[in-house]
């Protein structure tokens, strides 16, 4: 069969279609648009196709998509995907689709009260059903509640039990009543029901009197509140049980495993909904199924957990990302350095991580009867790259920057795809600098984190201020003159924070900033750390205008974090489909036919001459290269006819942009070369 440049546009205009029609919400045969597109002229094609069951994942279409249906007002821009000579609408990553804001714990006393209500409500239906279970702790959480038992080993089947017994206890709206017992009666109240792990809560109480939590006169707890005011103040409609899990009580693993299961609860029908669509659409972003999927990163049980293995997508994301942060860094003065991996276990002595840090630290190794240790942090590293040489006043602030891998002991069960590993590379710097320095230093950092954080689309930050614990190190002047600095620092950017007093570590204060993502889900990563430990530790000096020693004040300071959690947030955020810039393979090139395969290799020899990350992708019927382009998230395809080997073009159709129709090979790479520069879309 031969084909024309009609019949690419035919075939990208089906893909489009098939897309569509894919989608989860036009999955219901009721659904009054996907009988109005089955009943158009090109009924037949989909039909015969919609039976393979592979979903073609496009952006554009997820944020055309209102609920369940296609807002008529968007119509148009699919029958602009149907015409070969218009382009669709271009639609940036967040024209349509914005987070959904919930309520929180802190936002809403109320939500507290409903989830720490349904914690006990859960724990009296537990012991309804299985009367031998013990209760331990059921504290509220982010996301809703847990309480853990110690019981036999629950099914999904039992949840059920569980939740009709929790629908019982509401219905019956029974009220929750204080009281207010001495420590002696609340152990013999313990003793006579016999709940040893109550025994155990009571004697860690250190204030009194003792308050108890009862609903009705049916069930109590050892609990400070706060709770609603009865039973049936809980929306059962608004709370589900969501799993079961083990855990060790008091999270020793050398103690009881216990049942811990997990609930969330709500103010209303709605949130919970609200609740359920993003923790479905989370799943779906999630980056350890992404990335086997896009095949970006592995952690292989053969070399051991916890490490990451870079496939060649994910490490060319990777290099655009070291990359960009490395010539950030130099624009902002910073001197890039690499240091050793091991280092003699002596200078984590000096340093004091092996003091207070050793239970997150491999075992050290023996070297020619010297014992050395594998990294756990960078910062005795970029000490002794300060302390080479004489340092005047003149000389800072010095400012040294590392993408340093560092190795961390972490027990397997905490092990978390990327978020947790065992070796990971932290973007880590620190500035030497001098005690009137520290506002203008903090602000540039403060500035930095803007200028980064904002080219992976991150706007929306939550920040906290720590302040002087207890105990500390450091003179109370030096302590208020570096808070107020940061404090300062903050104001000045205009960027609203949180106080948390005494929550500082013992060296120093610190801004802690945290990123909001595509799904409104908050990510620690930015740090900003004010450190009067080391320097004192290390005996660092600088000599000042009178010749004099003095001590320089230390910042650290990390803005992504590690590389490979920032990565698997960046999979997450953007649900694997990477901005042009960043985006593995940024185009490839589809022939309808193998006879056009010398003419598409040309093009892609060109493009990587461009530094455009190009390739080929033949074999397969038009159709199926097209659907696994899409469902591979390449920003860009570009078909190749008899026509456009003839007068040397390509038929470009983009992800976000739909069909752009025929250019010349050097339209689409100035095309392609302006979207990466100017980081957008095409």
């Amino acid at each position: 069969m031969e084909f024309t440049s009609t019949s690419v546009h035919r075939v990208h205009r089906m893909a489009a279609v098939t897309s569509m029609l894919r989608h989860p919400a036009f999955s219901r045969s009721s659904n009054p648009t996907r009988k109005m597109v089955l009943n158009s002229k090109s009924s037949a094609w989909v039909r015969s196709h919609c039976h393979s069951g592979v979903v073609l994942e496009n952006p554009y279409w997820s944020r055309v998509l209102k609920g369940d249906r296609i807002m008529p007002k968007r119509l148009a821009a699919f029958a602009s995907l149907a015409a070969p000579q218009e382009a669709a609408p271009k639609i940036q990553a967040d024209d349509d689709f914005k987070p959904i804001v919930l309520p929180t714990n802190e936002t809403s006393k109320t939500l507290l009260c409903i989830r720490h209500t349904s914690a006990h409500v859960l724990a009296m239906a537990v012991q309804k059903v299985f009367p031998d279970a013990k209760v331990t702790i059921g504290p509220w959480i982010e996301r809703g509640f847990y309480y853990d038992f110690d019981m036999q080993p629950l099914a999904d089947k039992d949840l059920k039990k569980i939740k009709k017994e929790m629908d019982r206890i509401i219905r019956r709206n029974l009220p929750l009543i204080r009281e207010e017992v001495s420590r002696e009666e609340a152990e013999q109240r313990i003793r006579a029901i016999n709940e040893p792990y109550k025994l155990e809560i009571l004697d860690s109480i250190k204030s009194e009197p003792i308050t108890i939590y009862h609903i009705g006169d049916e069930w109590w707890d050892l609990c400070a509140g706060p709770h609603v005011e009865s039973t049936g103040q809980l929306n059962k409609k608004a709370i589900e049980l969501e799993s079961v899990a083990g855990a060790y009580w008091r999270g020793d693993e050398k103690r009881q495993m216990l049942q811990r299961i997990y609930g969330t609860a709500w103010e209303n029908e709605e949130q919970l909904k609200t609740y359920q669509f993003l923790k479905e659409e989370a799943k779906r972003r999630d980056h350890r199924r992404l990335g086997q999927e896009l095949d970006l990163f592995s952690i292989q049980d053969e070399a051991g957990g916890g490490l990451v293995f870079w496939h060649p997508k994910g490490a060319i994301v990777r290099q655009n990302i070291e990359d960009f942060w490395k010539r950030t860094h130099i624009q902002h003065g910073y001197d890039l350095l690499y240091t050793p991996h091991v280092a003699k276990a002596d200078l984590w002595k000096i340093s004091g991580h092996l003091e207070f840090y050793k239970e997150n630290m491999f075992n050290q190794m023996d070297v020619e009867d010297e014992l050395y240790q594998l990294r756990p942090m960078n910062c005795p590293y970029h000490i002794l790259v300060y302390k080479h040489s004489l340092r005047s006043y003149r000389d800072l602030p010095f400012k040294v920057a590392e993408l340093g891998t560092v190795y961390r002991y972490e027990m397997s069960g905490s092990l978390h795809g990327l978020f947790r590993v065992r070796g990971f590379t932290q973007d880590d710097a620190h500035i030497f600098c001098l005690p009137s320095q520290i506002k203008e230093e903090i602000r540039s950092v403060l500035d930095l984190t803007e200028a980064i954080l904002s080219q992976f689309d991150f706007k929306n930050y939550e920040i906290n201020l720590s302040t002087k614990p207890e105990k500390a190190v450091g003179s109370d002047v030096i302590w208020e003159k570096a808070t107020c600095a940061l404090k300062d620092a903050l104001e000045d950017k205009g960027w609203n924070y949180s106080v948390d007093e005494g929550g500082g570590a013992f060296y120093g204060p610190k801004i802690d900033l945290k990123i909001e993502d595509a799904l409104g889900r908050k990510w620690q990563c930015s740090t900003v750390q004010v450190d009067f430990n080391l320097p004192q530790r290390f005996d660092l000096f600088y000599i000042d205008s009178n010749s004099e020693k003095k001590r320089p004040i230390m910042i650290h300071r990390a803005i992504l974090g590690s590389l490979e959690r920032f990565f698997g947030i960046l999979i997450e955020h953007y649900a694997g489909d990477f901005p042009f810039w960043l985006s593995p393979v940024q185009a490839r090139i589809l022939p309808v036919t193998d006879t056009q395969v010398p003419y598409c290799r040309k093009v892609v020899a060109k493009m990587k001459e461009k530094n455009i990350r190009a390739e080929l992708s033949f074999g397969e019927r038009l159709s199926k290269l097209i659907r696994n382009s899409e469902t591979q998230k390449i920003p860009l395809m570009a078909v190749v006819g008899p026509k456009e080997v003839e007068s040397e073009t390509l038929t470009v159709r983009t992800r976000h942009g739909g069909e752009l129709g025929t250019m010349t090979i050097n339209e689409v790479i100035e095309k392609i070369q302006n979207a990466a520069a100017n980081r957008s879309f095409l």
